[in-house]
This record gives C-alpha cells, structure tokens and sequence, in this order.
C-alpha cells in the first residue's frame, strides 16, 4: 500500500506545474457542493502537501483555486435550488439522511443563516443542504455569494494549512506528509462535530426552557380562570336556577289546576262545573 501511495505522489509531483492538475481542484471543490462524496478537502491537502512549505506563491494559488471552485460550487447548488424550488427539492433529495440534512439546514438558515452559510460545510452534508436551502428559500442571492465566497476562503485556508502542518513534518517522505496530514485532520473535524453537538444540545435545552413558562402558564389558567371567565360561569349559573325555578312554578300551577278541576264534578260524575282542562302541558315535569 505505502508502495502505491509512494508511486502516485511520485506522478502528482511531476504534474505540479501543469494547468490541468489544477483544473482538477478547481472541478473537485466545486462538485462537492453536488456530489457529496468528491474529495474536495483531501485533493487540496494532497495538492498542499506535494507543493511543500518551500513555495508560498504556489500554496497561495492552491488557496484561491480551491476557494473559488468552492464558491462557484455552492452558487450553483444555490441556483439550482432556487430554480427548482422546496417542491423539487424534495424529489431531488430522496434519501432519508438527505432529508434529514435539508431540513436541518432549513431551519437554520431561518435561525442562524449567516453561520450555516459561512460554516455549514463542516458537518457532513451540510455544504449541499445549506446550498439547496438558500436556494429554495429565495434567500439573496448578493448576501448569500459575499457570505459563502467568506466561507469557502476559510475553508481552502484551513485546507492548505492543513496539508503545509504534514509537509512540514515529513519533508522527505511526501507519504508519511499525507498520513500526518489527514490525520490532523480527522482530528480537527472531530473536534468540530464534538463542538457542535454541544452547541445543538445546548440550544434544544434553551428551547425547551422557554417553552415551560407556557405550558405553567396555560396550566394556570385551566386551573384559575380569569375574573372574566369567572363571571361568565357564574352568569350562566344563575340564569339556569332561574330556568329552574320557572320550570317548577309553571309546574305546580298546572297541578293546582288539575286539583281545581276535579273538585268541581259531582260525586256521579257528573259535572258541578266547566272544570279546567289539564294538558301535558300543564303538568310537565321540572327540568
């Protein structure tokens, strides 16, 4: 393995002056903001670690190539979600992490936009979610170029770097370069996932304390309705014991009636008077 490695930074090293191993970085990074599984980051690492810390002028060409095929990556991804809209994002991204990813960034960009635009590259299909996302959500185009031109330079600057620290370390061996340099960067990116997990835990805590005065407060008043509240159950109270002791007046009228009417037949049967006619009317029952 450390044979094949050797021979391939051997052939990349005779290449550094030709335009076209810099298109291919130029391709990569901006790919990447499409294709998720482009080498972006360990091109320009490698491309770093091959130039060496020797030649500054070439490493600061390999920063700008990097940063800006990075940039017209993400203004495509941007323009194509934009084109397309939510709708046709959402039969574009149809794996279930895909749509994780582009919720995720959706509801970031309407809380954090301008940190998932500068930042959003560094969690794993972030670049491509947050790129979708301003898109479909019309987000400025002007803002939004200026912010990730911002971030893409960090980001080839961290790169470079990156590769410089392995060169530097290994200045005979370009292979062991490369291993220290990917190294170092695993470590860094974990250190950031470590750093943002934190931070979202954080913020679903924040979250959540702020929705518990509400959930009391609704509580309370379930629990102690307001004066007004009060007085409308009271109200409605009261004209049902009105009703009430209608129903029971109306009631015994009726019977009095009945009883009046059967006092005025005669002991035969016969009629000692017209009487009172008595209706289910008369003598219905209390409510």
């Amino acid at each position: 393995m450390f044979d094949v490695l050797h021979d391939l930074t051997t052939l990349l090293q005779s290449h550094l002056d030709e335009p076209w191993l810099w298109l291919v970085v130029f391709a990569v990074a901006g790919l990447d903001a499409l294709l998720p599984f482009m080498p972006s980051e360990s091109t320009v690492i490698t491309m770093a670690v091959l130039l060496g810390t020797a030649d500054v002028t070439a490493l600061a060409g390999l920063t700008a190539v990097a940063a800006l095929g990075a940039w017209a990556g993400d203004c495509a991804g941007h323009g194509l979600g934009r084109a397309v809209g939510p709708f046709g994002i959402s039969r574009l991204v149809r794996s279930e992490r895909g749509r994780r990813n582009y919720t995720w960034a959706v509801d970031r960009l309407r809380r954090h936009g301008v940190v998932l635009i500068v930042a959003g590259r560094y969690v794993p299909g972030g670049r491509v979610a947050s790129s979708l996302a301003t898109g479909g959500l019309k987000y400025p185009f002007g803002r939004f170029a200026l912010l990730d031109l911002t971030g893409t330079t960090i980001w080839a600057v961290y790169s470079v770097l990156v590769g410089a620290a392995g060169a530097a370390s290994f200045a005979d061996d370009p292979v062991a370069g490369l291993l220290a340099a990917f190294a170092l960067g695993l470590v860094i990116m974990g250190f950031i996932e470590v750093g943002r997990r934190l931070l979202s835990r954080r913020e679903r805590r924040g979250d959540a304390s702020e929705r518990q005065p509400e959930h009391r407060a609704e509580r309370h008043r379930e629990q102690h309705p307001e004066p007004a509240d009060r007085q409308h159950s009271a109200s409605r109270q009261h004209a049902a014991a009105q009703q009430h002791a209608a129903d029971l007046r109306h009631a015994a009228g009726g019977v009095r009636r009945a009883q009046r009417g059967v006092a005025g037949r005669g002991a035969d049967g016969g009629s000692r008077g017209d009487g009172a006619v008595v209706s289910e009317l008369d003598c219905r029952a209390p409510r």
